[in-house]
């Protein structure tokens, strides 16, 4: 390799950590930097971020990666967490609210007076997204009703409305360009899918000026120039922005229909990709899930607010030892106990979309340990991405045949093969730990010419490991019993 040989800086800013990777065009990682993110909870349902320390920890991240290799970049490609919002002042640059996190309930009173007002049919068949505060419009109506004279100030183009993505892009190009991409602007309940742009009615629905919010662009292709920051050189293009789960989809290699891919983070993500916007019946969102500059392409998702989060929130509720030894207790028990966690700790998203879900331990006994209560948080995973699988199945009308998977809790072989066994289906682990900082760099290796097609990419190596399901003769009824759980909390 030479100094001319491609090299893309990818950026995964996620919820609980800000990545950095340098891939090459074989479309390997050659180094990488981290840091960890913290998460703030003012009062019961709000959820939300410094969108000051966000972008330091990025730059900190991006400055430990380059350090690592002594060579220019080509490009820079950005991954983030969806949903989130930021408002900042378009004159000086400085934040006007926290970053408001897409686990955030904060808007659960508006999203229930439009959905009183009878505006839940027309923002679903525009969107493809049920109404829940989970997504960003209601966030930004929040931003707005709380901030002095906002929003008059939004229609007068004083304020800057964006997702993370529209952040990062302001502080990377030293905020000269406020823009999005198609995906992210598809999760934020303005975006129409199928007229692919920031659809009126919707503005006026939820009170945003339109002047408040970024110009849409293909997730491939030039956003802006960088400026000196830190360790991060001047003059870099940024070439692909794109929601993180919708990264992870394409890092996998998931172009066509008859792939879904589940991203275990936080939350979860199942999505798989369609030719055109699909209408679910099932409780499933459509999205886009990018646009490579030529065409979009769009997904069927199912959102799980709490996984990851819940083994973590488990972990505390019993606290006294490592979550590490904790869960290797938990896998190492013959079964559950008979208990069932439903971690609606802020409430239920895909296949039911309930708000005002609270969270459910049930089946305690006396011989219940804090092993136990780690178990059901573990299985809990497997059995809310089941009712996301089958949903997924009776939309597309055919049975998914496999299911791949990336994400931190990815890393529990436990796990997995549960998996496996609960969807009586292979379970496909990815061995990378940057899936979805991969996926943007791949975007934007093709907007450079660097792969020349998709089918180019597929034929880039990616280390898996396959867990076959194997026969478990409880399983339907554990799988029963976590129905019964689930219905408690729907009720």
């Amino acid at each position: 390799m030479t100094d001319n040989t491609p090299l893309i800086l990818a950026i995964d800013e996620g919820t609980s950590n800000a990545k950095a990777v340098l891939v090459n065009e074989r479309g390997q990682v050659i180094a990488r930097g981290s840091r960890p993110l913290s998460i703030s909870h003012p009062q019961a349902g709000f959820s939300e971020q410094d969108p000051l320390l966000i972008w330091q920890n990025t730059l900190a991240a991006i400055e430990e990666c380059l350090a690592q290799v002594d060579r220019p970049i080509t490009a820079l490609a950005v991954s983030n967490q969806r949903e989130s919002v930021v408002a900042w002042d378009r004159q000086t640059g400085e934040p006007l609210s926290p970053c408001i996190s897409w686990q955030c309930r904060r808007s659960t009173a508006l999203c229930t007076q439009l959905h009183e007002q009878g505006h839940e049919a027309v923002i679903l068949e525009k969107t493809g997204l049920a109404l829940d505060p989970m997504f960003s419009a209601g966030k930004f109506r929040w931003i707005l009703d709380n901030l002095e004279n906002g929003h008059a100030r939004a229609a007068a183009g004083e304020i800057c409305l964006g997702t993370v993505d529209s952040w990062l892009l302001w502080k990377l190009s030293g905020g000269q360009v406020f823009a999005t991409d198609y995906s992210n602007a598809a999760r934020t309940q303005l975006f129409n899918l199928h007229t692919c742009s920031w659809d009126p009615e919707l503005l006026d629905l939820f009170a945003i000026p339109l002047a408040a919010l970024a110009p849409i662009q293909p997730s491939a292709g030039f956003f802006a120039e960088t400026v000196a920051a830190g360790g991060l050189p001047a003059g870099i293009p940024v070439m692909s922005m794109m929601g993180d789960s919708h990264a992870a989809l394409y890092g996998q290699g998931g172009f066509a229909p008859g792939l879904v891919k589940a991203t275990l983070g936080t939350g979860s993500s199942l999505m798989t990709p369609m030719t055109g916007p699909i209408a679910s019946t099932h409780g499933l969102s459509t999205t886009l899930a990018w646009h490579d500059g030529a065409k979009p392409t769009f997904g069927m998702e199912g959102n799980i607010v709490h996984t990851g989060a819940a083994v973590q929130w488990a972990s505390r509720l019993v606290a006294g030892e490592s979550l590490d030894a904790l869960t290797e207790q938990a896998a190492q028990l013959p079964d559950n106990g008979g208990v069932y966690f439903v971690p609606a700790l802020s409430g239920l998203g895909a296949p039911h979309w309930k708000a005002d879900a609270r969270g459910l331990i049930c089946g305690l006994t006396e011989a219940t340990s804090g092993a136990h209560i780690l178990r059901a948080s573990l299985e809990s995973i497997g059995y809310q991405i089941r009712d996301v699988f089958e949903a997924m199945q009776q939309d597309i009308g055919s049975p998914l045949k496999e299911l791949w998977v990336d994400g931190g809790a990815t890393r529990n072989r436990w796990l997995m093969q549960f998996l496996a066994n609960l969807l009586q289906r292979p379970v496909v682990r990815s061995l990378s730990p940057e899936v979805s900082a991969l996926g943007a760099a791949h975007l934007a290796g093709r907007a450079l010419g660097v792969w020349a097609s998709d089918a180019a990419l597929g034929e880039l190596e990616r280390q898996r490991e396959r867990f076959e399901p194997q026969e478990d003769p409880a399983m339907a009824a554990r799988y029963a019993e976590w129905k019964k759980a689930l219905a408690r909390t729907l009720l």
